[in-house]
This record gives C-alpha cells, structure tokens and sequence, in this order.
C-alpha cells in the first residue's frame, strides 16, 4: 500500500518594520517622517535600529553611533526603551498564537510560524498572513512584513523583499525563479569572506551556486559548502521549533570612557552580576558557569570562565566567581570598553540538588534574601536596596 502524498508545508516569517523606532513614533506621533535611531550613547554605543528616514543616509544597525552621527546629523537619537518594546512584542506574538501554536521567536520583532494545520479553520496561507498583518496594524498601530514559504529559508528572504508592510508569496513551483537571480549576499551566513571566495569560484547568484559542482563547494568550504548548495535551491528541511532552550543569561556594558582603574571595573562587575543574578531569579534559573567577557580598546576580546560547584542565582557568588577571574585579564594595565558577565549550564529552580555538598541553611538564608531584595526593588526601583558599594558609587 503506498503512502499517502506528504502534505505541503506553509511557513510564514513574520518581521516588524524598523521596530525600536516604529514603537518611539508610536509613543510619540511627532516623531513620524523623521530620521530616529535608536542605540547606546553617542561616545562609545552602538546602532540598535534606525527608521526607514535614517536608513536613506546610510544608518543601520551595529553601526558606531558616532558613525550614524555623521552620516545623519539631524537625525533623532533615543535610548534603548527594552521594557516598553518587550511589551508590544508580548502584544504582537500574542496575535500569532492566534492563527497557530508552532511559532519560533527569532527575536523580540520576528518569528516563524508554521501555519500548514491551520488552512482549514483561517483560511490559504496567504489569507492567514494577511489576517495577521491587519490584526498587528489594528491592535498595535505597527506594520509587520511577511514571507509565505515552503521552507524557513525561503520565507525568511521573501519577507525582506518588500518592506516595509510587505507580502510576499514563494510557492513551490516558484522557489527557482524567486531565488536564482538573487546575489549569494543574502544567504545566511554567507558573509564578506565567503562572498569573496565564491567570487573566485564566479558564484555570484543563486543559480550560479546551484549549479556548481557540489564537489567544489565541498572541497572550497567543506559541509558549509554543501549546505549553501541546498539552500541555493530552496532545500531546507527545518522544522519550527516552538521551544528553544535558554543556553546563558548575562549582561554586558559598553563605556563612555575606558576603564584603568580595577576598583572601579570591580564596581562595574558587581552591579552586573547582580544584574545577571536578578534575571536568573525571574526566570526560575540557576547556573553552574561564570564566564567573565573583557573588551579592551582596540578591540581585542577575551573571556574567562569557571565551573561552581553547584548552580546559583546569587548575585553575591556570581560577583565572588568573576573578581577570581578578573586578574587572569590584562584589565588595569590595558584600557576596558567592555565588561560583560554571563551565566550558563543552566536548570530550573529546585532541580539544583543533584549537585552535592549544598549547606541547606545558607542557602535557605540567601533565597530568603534575594527574595526580599527583589520585592523591595519591584516596588521602589532598583534603588531601594542593594550592594552598599553601589550606593557608594552613585
């Protein structure tokens, strides 16, 4: 008895247009038709997101906010405001679990969805994006770009095709078309490097990798090689994947000037881990490494990381781990522009008594307390307590 005919697969990648800056103008109408970026500060930040208006003069993002400066003068410069963006996107994921429950979060702003199971209660696939698209608009006031696909790969390009507010529809039958004359540049992780060894190879589009000998691309590039090829022709198997697994949790900051002083990148160090310590607790998490991330002047990063005996999500024992690790760094005799802490080898809270050796009463005492600051900085602000040290610095 043969088998039936696989059913055909329908993802839809969804992406918010320009989303930092559409939630500033959202926030603030006056702000519409002008140029607003928004990043770190003006010094030493980076470019999180730039409108459409800035991105005429060359603005993007990880752009050098100095960079932005002098590319667009005029333009509107706002702080990152992640709390508010986090509640819109809560907002906006909430209509995409209307019309499906496989969504997979790429970020804050964009998302697959596999809608193939969801045809007959909403509709084509092309219905569906359009219902979700007029939902995003109606209930947030924001504009989404959607690619409908056969494949993540090819939905991810369709919907950077034309944006903003825009739809686009690859069918089956018209991957080939769709991707032969597009430049190798817009393939995942096919950057300036690889986009100059293909050169070499005359593989400018699609079509000329597609056709390629496999055995060259896997002789030039190995199993990456190989990949490219399939995705050159719009292979690519990969299902939605609803949960993705929290691999670290961290903090990292960038500085206005750069630190020499060890007493002050100790400061620096604690109200991070602390940080770090307080995100853990938020999300039910502990973990086992410490990983400390040094970023000197020029450039140059290192990191360094230790293995606790048993996980914590203390801000206190994460600072202890990383004050260990800060003397094996060139930092006090080199210039930092960037400190980093993070946490990984994480498990949920309460499955942390695998982990031998853990003196019960004390760290009974320091959840006691790390729940008491955590409910005093809720309600007064992250100055209603902490680290005296920090209170000193401030």
């Amino acid at each position: 008895m043969e088998n039936p005919p696989k059913k055909e697969r329908w993802i839809i990648h969804l992406d918010m247009d320009a989303f930092y800056p559409a939630v500033e103008v959202l926030d603030n109408p006056d702000l519409k038709g002008k140029p607003v970026i928004v990043g770190g500060s003006r010094k030493r930040g980076v470019v999180s997101s730039a409108s459409y208006e800035a991105r005429k003069f060359g603005v993007h993002s990880a752009q050098p906010i100095a960079k932005a400066l002098r590319l667009c003068p005029h333009g509107i410069f706002l702080p990152v405001r992640m709390h508010r963006y986090a509640e819109i996107s809560e907002q906006v994921f909430g209509i995409f679990h209307r019309f499906t429950p496989l969504v997979e979060p790429l970020s804050i702003d964009e998302a697959f969805l596999d809608v193939t199971g969801s045809t007959r209660l909403f509709g084509t696939p092309v219905e569906i994006a359009r219902k979700i698209k007029d939902k995003v608009l109606g209930e947030t006031g924001l504009t989404v770009s959607a690619g409908v696909a056969p494949s993540k790969f090819v939905a991810k390009i369709a919907s950077d095709m034309e944006k903003p507010d825009g739809l686009t529809v690859v069918t089956a039958e018209m991957v080939g078309t769709f991707l032969d004359p597009l430049p190798v540049g817009r393939m995942w992780g096919v950057g300036k490097v690889t986009q100059e060894a293909l050169a070499r190879l005359n593989v400018r589009t699609f079509r000329d990798l597609r056709q390629l000998d496999v055995e060259v691309l896997d002789r030039a590039f190995g199993k990456h090689g190989v990949k490219m090829h399939f995705l050159a022709m719009g292979i690519d198997e990969r299902e939605v994947e609803v949960e993705h697994e929290t691999k670290s949790i961290g903090h990292e900051d960038t500085y206005d000037q750069d630190i020499m002083d060890l007493d002050l990148a100790g400061e620096e160090l604690l109200s991070l881990s602390h940080r770090v310590g307080k995100r853990l607790r938020a999300e039910s998490l502990k973990g086992r490494t410490v990983t400390l991330k040094v970023k000197y002047s020029d450039f140059v990063l290192v990191t360094r990381s230790v293995t606790l005996r048993s996980p914590t999500d203390d801000g206190f024992e994460i600072f202890s781990a990383v004050s260990a690790l800060l003397p094996k760094t060139e930092a006090g005799r080199r210039p930092v522009r960037l400190l980093g802490v993070s946490v990984s080898h994480l498990v949920p809270r309460g499955h942390e008594d695998q982990f031998l050796f853990q003196d019960e009463k004390k760290h009974s005492k320091k959840t006691e307390l790390n729940t008491a600051m955590d409910s005093i900085q809720e309600r007064f602000g992250k100055k209603g307590i902490g680290p005296a040290r920090l209170f000193k610095k401030e």
